[in-house]
């Protein structure tokens, strides 16, 4: 000690009498030194770039080859249907006859293609067919699907709507095949005893009048195709609306009950406006199974190449159409058959493409009208 009472040079850093050791101050956790940091070679400034770039242009690959894939797919096929367009022309489109032709009888040459003798295919019946099949599955479908997502997630305790959740998810992963059977073992008799007698005595207005009519009893036919089709595309479409429904803040819709609204208020204002763009998208993720569906459409439509006049009578779509007639096809030895075959595929492609760009269409409009933050497309 000093004569002033300080401590002594001798007695710094001390406490308590006892000698303690500098302590450098530590750099935050998860940091080091500045002083102790070593520069950054060049062998590791090259890697890093190196790095970066294959991970810009693996992104960039990755966003191409969808693209690249259906551009791939259209060409393959426009030139596998090529003789096919040459023969059929515009026919095809307003045809009902389906053909492939005497395959004893001398070959004859039309437009510049070979074709057995009396060889003519109209896919008119095949449009109609795969259309009303799938606006049967999207007219019972959607409601059905918004519904349940609605009830999982704004009535039901979380315990049940997690086991719902899940056979959501799990009937959504159910194969076609498996779908199919169940429609002609099961379903398509209990709707032929059961149902189809109560519906085929509707009044006879308009409408309703559709109802009326003749139905086999092992109900296959185009309602039954259409429902089967509706079983397959809910589980899609509620699971991805339920999804959403579950994004849409809780403080949004404390606020709108707070205004003393009801739940249906609520919904109607605030949840449907948030997530129309994506339902809407969920129906046309719904409606392109729908329509390119091949098994199940096999099974349980009836494979009638007609236009149904009722709603009972057998149908077939475009996707069962190309199955069923493919064996028949491969008997033709010109392979013009399996070239029609090959044009009904491009013929599916552009109305499922439509069906997409017009769906594109409506979400982009229903954003524009949209109070909430909502995406332009999905």
């Amino acid at each position: 000690m000093t004569e002033d009472g300080l401590p002594s040079s001798g007695s710094e850093g001390t406490a308590g009498g006892i000698p303690q050791s500098p302590q450098t101050p530590l750099p935050p956790h998860g940091m080091q030194s500045t002083t102790s940091m070593e520069p950054t070679s060049p062998l590791r400034l090259k890697l890093r770039r190196v790095t970066e770039i294959s991970i810009i242009g693996g992104s960039a690959i990755s966003a191409v080859l969808p693209l690249i894939a259906l551009v791939a797919m259209l060409v393959v096929l426009f030139l596998e249907a090529i003789p096919a367009i040459r023969f059929n022309g515009w026919g095809i489109l307003t045809g009902s006859t389906w053909n492939v032709g005497n395959a004893y009888a001398a070959f004859q040459h039309s437009h510049g293609v070979t074709h057995l003798v009396g060889a003519a295919y109209g896919a008119w019946p095949l449009i109609v067919g795969t259309l009303l099949t799938s606006a049967i599955a999207i007219i019972v479908g959607l409601p059905i699907a918004v519904g349940a997502a609605i009830l999982v997630v704004e009535k039901l305790p979380n315990a049940i709507a997690s086991v719902i959740g899940l056979f959501l998810e799990v009937l959504a992963g159910v194969p076609s095949a498996v779908i199919g059977l169940w429609g002609i073992l099961t379903f398509g008799p209990w709707l032929a005893a059961h149902i189809y007698p109560w519906l085929s005595h509707m009044p006879n207005v308009p409408v309703l009048n559709y109802f009326r009519g003749n139905f086999n009893r092992a109900g296959q036919g185009l309602l039954t195709a259409g429902l089967v089709l509706a079983a397959m595309i809910i589980p899609i479409i509620a699971a991805t609306t339920r999804d959403l429904l579950r994004q849409v803040p809780e403080a949004t819709k404390e606020g709108a009950e707070a205004l003393g609204m009801t739940s249906a208020e609520v919904f109607k204002t605030v949840q449907a406006r948030w997530v129309r763009t994506g339902v809407i998208g969920a129906a046309v993720l719904g409606l392109g199974r729908a329509l390119g569906e091949t098994i199940a459409m096999a099974l349980v439509a009836g494979g009638i190449q007609y236009v149904p006049s009722n709603i009972y009578q057998g149908a077939s779509t475009i996707a069962a159409a190309i199955v069923l007639q493919l064996d028949a096809a491969l008997t033709d030895p010109t392979g013009l058959a399996v070239k029609t075959l090959a044009e009904l595929a491009l013929i599916l492609m552009v109305i499922t493409l439509s069906v997409n760009v017009l769906a594109r269409v409506i979400v982009r409009r229903a954003a524009k009208g949209a109070v909430l933050p909502v995406g332009a497309g999905f």
